[in-house]
């Protein structure tokens, strides 16, 4: 008997209850962070004086923050992954993305540019956190039942899908009409409201995504001796290395240039303007 099959003893639609549990989580994480990125660049570039005043940033300025959290937001699922996955259980890495992402969302209704740093720093450590470890519990919770998974997906993407339409109706027309800080709000609100459901809901997900024990047993995989690997040479590793921490240096100097007058890490002032470095940086 498969270990699972408590989860499809009684089914919605066929499929286990705790998988729309799921579902309204990552729709209502959806909602806040496509809400609070619906607004963010009209509330940057919105003019200092008026009835909803914004903060007069420059288009390309309020751009380069975005994009350099949105970078951010895709590269901290990297270390949320492992932390999940090995440390603390996916479960409790949902639940502590939840809450950091909420927090970002409250920093951020305050309109201060500190708190607005502040906000954004919360919300991609708590996007590393959330991102990775609750898909991986729909894959635990579907394991052996392989005719099911792709059907599961396809509702939990749903899910996204009117998180986001939700969230860019409802958070823009709050924003501009009403006031960004309640903009910002009603994104962090609707984050608690699925951080709070997921939480109660754990007792649905029996042991997946539990605190990972030491005692585990480790996968031991065996390899064809006759299996001919190819490892990276020495300059694909140096070119990789190369490339990676160019293209981190621009990506991180571009807002701090555009927004902060910072040119710490632009190397121009080194002479190395007509540099093969220096032109890998504007790839």
């Amino acid at each position: 008997m498969n270990n699972n099959d408590q989860f499809f003893s009684k089914t919605v639609i066929g499929h286990p209850a705790a998988l729309f549990v799921l579902f309204f989580t990552e729709m209502w994480e959806r909602f806040s962070y496509y809400g609070m990125r619906a607004i963010l660049v009209i509330f940057l570039t919105g003019a200092i004086l008026g009835d909803n005043p914004g903060w007069g940033w420059s288009s390309s300025a309020a751009l380069s923050l975005l994009g350099t959290y949105a970078m951010f937001a895709y590269l901290a699922p990297l270390a949320g992954g492992w932390l999940g996955d090995k440390k603390i259980g996916y479960r409790s890495a949902v639940v502590i993305g939840a809450f950091l992402m909420t927090l970002g969302h409250a920093s951020m209704a305050f309109e201060t540019p500190t708190f607005l740093y502040i906000g954004i720093s919360l919300l991609v450590v708590g996007t590393g956190f959330f991102k990775p470890n609750i898909t991986s519990i729909i894959s635990k919770m579907y394991e052996g039942r392989d005719d099911k998974k792709d059907g599961a997906f396809n509702i939990f993407y749903m899910g996204v899908n009117a998180g986001a339409f939700l969230g860019i109706m409802l958070c823009g027309w709050v924003g501009e009409k009403v006031g960004w800080s309640f903009g910002f709000g009603l994104a962090g609100i609707f984050m608690f409201l699925g951080m709070v459901q997921f939480y109660y809901a754990q007792p649905l997900f029996g042991k997946i995504g539990d605190v990972p024990k030491k005692s585990d047993k480790k996968i031991v995989i065996e390899r064809d001796m006759d299996e001919q690997l190819n490892p990276f040479s020495s300059i694909d590793i140096l070119l990789i290395v190369t490339f990676v921490i160019s293209a981190l240096i621009f990506i991180i100097n571009d807002p701090l240039s555009k927004i902060g007058g910072i040119d710490t890490l632009n190397f121009s002032y080194f002479g190395m303007e007509n540099s093969l470095f220096f032109a890998l940086l504007h790839l």
